[in-house]
C-alpha cells in the first residue's frame, strides 16, 4: 500500500509524534535547567563586555555564581511546579508560573547583592547580568513551550484532531466555556476561533482575544460556514433558540451543533471537556422550565408512605426519583419487570443512600398479591403508572390490555378505598380522547371507573380517598417511543420509518410530565381529570429529518426516510379533549381540568365486570365490542375491529 504523504512529509511519522506519550517531568526540568545555564552564560558575557572598563569584580568565581543562581532557580521551579505542565498543552497558567519562577529568582538575587555587597565594585553578582538572565531565561523557556504547542497544534489539525469551534452566546456561560477550551488537555481538541451573537453591534467586540461575529448573511458566508466545524451553544442560549429555524443554518451546512449541561450543575464554576455533548432532539423540543408549588408538594409528601405502580417504567421511575426530593417516609416500588426494577434499585441506592424504599415484585392484575401489599404497607399515596401502552401490540392483544389497564386499575382503586389511601393518582394518556385503538379505549375506561367510583363514594358521604387522573401525550425518550427508535435506525444507517408524512404528535419531557403529575396530585380535590399543556404538536417527519441532521448526516442521502403506512389503531393526530369536553383553568397555566361526561357507577361497574369476564375468556371480538358499549366514541382505525363500528 502506498504510504500517505503531504507537504509535511510522511504523515505517519507526525501521527506517531502526536500519539507520543508526555515527556517525564524530570526531562522537562532538565531541559529548563540547560536553558537557564545557557541564559546565565550569555547574560554574564554581556555584563562583562558592558562593564569591562569599570573594573568591577565578583566575590565568587563564575562557576560558584552559576551554581548559586541555578540552585535558587531549581528550588523556584519546584515551588511553582513549572515542569508539571504538558508542553504541547502550555497556556496562560504555564506562562505565569514561568514569570514567577524566573523573576522571583532575579529579585532575590538582587536583594542578596544589596545586602551583602558593601562596595559596588566588589559584588556577588552583576545586577545588570541578573536582569538580562531573567529576560533571556523567561523568553527562551516561553518560546520553547509555545513552539512545542504550535507544532503539535499544527500537526494535529492536519491530522483532523483539532476541531475549529465557535461559541454561540456571549454571556457568563460563554466565558466559562471559552476558558475551558483554552485550558483543555485532551488528545482531540476544540480550537476556539470566535463567538456568535444575535446583536447587530456584536461584530465590533473581542472576547478573550477572539472576534465576535453577528449572524448576518455576510458573516455567515465569510467566517462561520467556511471556518467552523462545530458550534457550541451555551446553556442559556439553548433555552432561547427557536428549534425550527435557529439551528438550520448550521445543520444545513454540516456544522456539528454541541452544547453543555445548565450552569447550575457545573463543577467549580467551570465546565469540562467531557461535558460537551452533541445537541439531542430532546434538547430542542424541551420547553422553558416550569414552576410548580414545591412547598405544597413537600408539605403533602413529607413523612408519607407512597406506592408507585409501574415503577420500573419511564414515568414510574421518574416519579419515584422526584418524590425522593420531598422526604417521604417510605417509597414502595412495584413492578413485574424484574431486571428494570433491579436496575432502579441500584440507581436509587447509589444516588440516594439514605432514602428508605422497598422493592416489591408483583402484578397489579393479581388481586391477592396486591391485597397483601396494601395490608403490609398501608400507603398514604398511590401513583398508578402501571399500564400497557404500545398501540399496535394492544391492538393484537385486547384481552391483555383490558386485564392490565382496566382490571389492574380497578383492583388498585378498590384497594385504595378499602385501605383508606389519601390520594390515588392515575396516569392516563391523550390517546384516551376519542380513542381509535384498544390501548386508548382501555385507558378511557380506566378513567371512567376511577372518576365514577369517586363520585359514588361522595354520594355515600365517604371522602377518605381522593381520586385524581392526569392525562398527557408522548414523553420524550420513554421506553418504546419514537425518538429511541429513530436513534437506533440512524446508528444502523437507516432507513428511518415514519408511518405517514402528515402524522403529528405532542411531546413532553419525562421530568416535566412527572413534575406536573406531582402538582396535580396535591392540587386535586378529587374526581378531576387534569390535562397538561403539551405545547405545539410536532410533525414526525420533521422530527426525523432534524435528528438525521443532528447526527451530522444528510436526510434522504445518508439516511433514507420511508413511509410505512398508519399502524393498526393509529391516527394522524392526538387530542387532549373530545368534542364534548371543555376545560377549567388552574393557577398553573400548564395544568387544566377537563370537564368530562359523568357516568353512573353501578352501570359502569357492571359493564366493566362483563368486559373483564370476556377478557379472561380470551374472546377478542366480544371484548372489543363491550369496550365500544362503554365508550361510544371509540371508533377503530386501520384495524380488524372496524367492522364492529358498522
Amino acid at each position: 500500500m502506498k504510504e500517505k504523504t503531504g507537504f509535511l512529509g510522511n504523515t505517519d511519522i507526525f501521527s506517531h509524534l502526536v500519539s507520543f506519550k508526555y515527556l517525564p517531568r524530570w526531562v522537562v526540568l532538565f531541559i529548563d535547567f540547560i536553558v537557564c545555564i545557557s541564559a546565565y552564560y550569555i547574560a554574564n558575557r554581556i555584563s562583562i563586555e558592558v562593564f569591562k572598563n569599570l573594573h568591577l569584580t565578583n566575590v565568587f568565581s563564575f562557576y560558584e555564581r552559576l551554581g548559586a543562581v541555578m540552585a535558587m532557580q531549581m528550588i523556584l521551579f519546584w515551588f511553582f511546579h513549572t515542569y508539571s505542565g504538558v508542553l504541547r498543552y502550555s497556556g496562560y497558567v504555564d506562562a505565569i508560573k514561568l514569570v514567577l519562577a524566573v523573576f522571583v529568582n532575579v529579585v532575590l538575587l538582587i536583594i542578596f547583592n544589596l545586602l551583602f555587597c558593601d562596595d559596588p565594585s566588589h559584588c556577588l553578582f552583576y545586577n545588570t547580568g541578573i536582569v538580562i538572565y531573567g529576560f533571556l531565561a523567561f523568553v527562551t523557556l516561553f518560546i520553547i513551550r509555545l513552539g512545542v504547542k504550535t507544532f503539535f497544534d499544527f500537526v494535529t489539525q492536519n491530522q483532523g484532531q483539532i476541531i475549529p469551534v465557535m461559541i454561540y452566546g456571549t454571556k457568563q456561560a460563554a466565558f466559562g466555556i471559552a476558558k475551558m477550551l483554552q485550558s483543555q488537555q485532551e488528545e482531540i481538541k476544540y480550537k476556539l476561533i470566535g463567538f456568535i451573537d444575535d446583536d447587530t453591534d456584536a461584530s465590533e467586540l473581542m472576547i478573550l482575544g477572539v472576534k465576535v461575529y453577528n449572524l448576518s448573511e455576510k458573516n455567515i458566508r465569510k467566517h462561520i460556514l467556511k471556518k467552523t466545524k462545530a458550534v457550541i451553544i451555551t446553556p442559556q442560549k439553548m433555552s432561547q433558540i427557536n428549534p425550527d429555524t435557529d439551528l438550520d443554518i448550521f445543520l444545513n451546512n454540516n456544522i456539528s451543533v454541541l452544547t453543555l449541561p445548565p450552569m447550575s450543575i457545573w463543577k467549580n464554576d467551570m465546565p469540562t471537556l467531557k461535558q460537551i455533548k452533541s445537541v439531542q432532539i430532546e434538547d430542542l423540543l424541551e420547553r422553558p422550565s416550569i414552576k410548580i408549588l414545591t412547598d405544597k408538594i413537600a408539605a403533602e409528601i413529607d413523612s408519607k408512605i407512597i406506592l408507585v405502580t409501574g415503577a420500573a417504567g419511564s414515568i414510574g421511575s421518574e416519579i419515584a426519583n422526584q418524590l425522593i426530593q420531598y422526604n417521604p417516609k417510605l417509597i414502595i416500588l412495584l413492578d413485574q419487570a424484574e431486571t428494570p426494577l433491579h436496575n432502579l434499585k441500584l440507581a436509587i441506592e447509589e444516588k440516594y443512600p439514605n432514602q428508605n424504599f422497598s422493592i416489591f415484585i408483583g402484578d397489579v392484575r393479581n388481586k391477592q398479591r396486591m391485597e397483601y401489599l396494601m395490608d403490609l404497607y398501608n400507603p398514604d399515596f398511590i401513583f398508578h403508572a402501571a399500564a400497557y401502552k404500545h398501540v399496535p401490540m394492544m391492538e393484537d392483544n385486547p384481552e391483555e390490555s383490558i386485564r392490565t389497564n382496566v382490571e389492574g386499575t380497578k383492583i388498585m382503586a378498590d384497594l385504595a378505598v378499602k385501605y383508606k389511601v389519601t390520594r390515588f393518582v392515575m396516569i392516563s394518556t391523550d390517546k384516551a380522547v376519542n380513542p381509535t385503538n384498544i390501548m386508548g379505549a382501555s385507558k378511557r375506561i380506566a378513567e371512567i371507573y376511577v372518576q365514577s367510583l369517586y363520585k359514588n363514594l361522595l354520594a355515600q358521604g365517604k371522602n377518605d380517598t381522593k381520586f385524581i387522573t392526569t392525562r398527557f401525550g408522548n414523553v420524550l425518550g420513554s421506553n418504546g417511543s419514537v425518538i429511541p427508535l429513530f436513534k437506533s435506525q440512524i446508528e444502523k444507517g437507516g432507513p428511518i420509518t415514519v408511518t405517514h408524512p402528515d402524522i403529528i404528535r405532542y411531546f413532553m419531557t419525562i421530568p416535566e410530565a412527572c413534575m406536573l403529575v406531582l402538582e396535580a396530585c396535591v392540587m386535586g380535590e378529587g374526581g378531576e381529570i387534569f390535562i397538561f399543556d403539551m405545547g405545539k404538536p410536532v410533525k414526525i417527519v420533521t422530527l426525523a429529518r432534524k435528528m438525521i441532521k443532528l447526527a451530522g448526516l444528510v436526510p434522504d442521502v445518508d439516511v433514507k426516510i420511508e413511509f410505512t403506512g398508519l399502524r393498526p389503531g393509529e391516527k394522524l393526530y392526538e387530542e387532549l379533549l373530545n368534542h364534548k369536553e371543555t376545560t377549567i383553568e388552574t393557577h398553573n397555566s400548564k395544568i387544566m381540568i377537563a370537564k368530562v361526561q359523568e357516568y353512573n357507577f353501578e352501570l359502569v361497574s357492571n359493564q366493566i365486570d362483563e368486559l373483564i369476564k370476556y377478557s379472561h375468556l380470551c374472546k377478542s371480538y366480544m371484548t372489543v365490542s363491550q369496550m365500544k358499549k362503554i365508550v361510544p366514541e371509540f371508533k377503530s382505525k386501520n384495524s380488524q375491529y372496524e367492522r364492529l363500528d358498522i
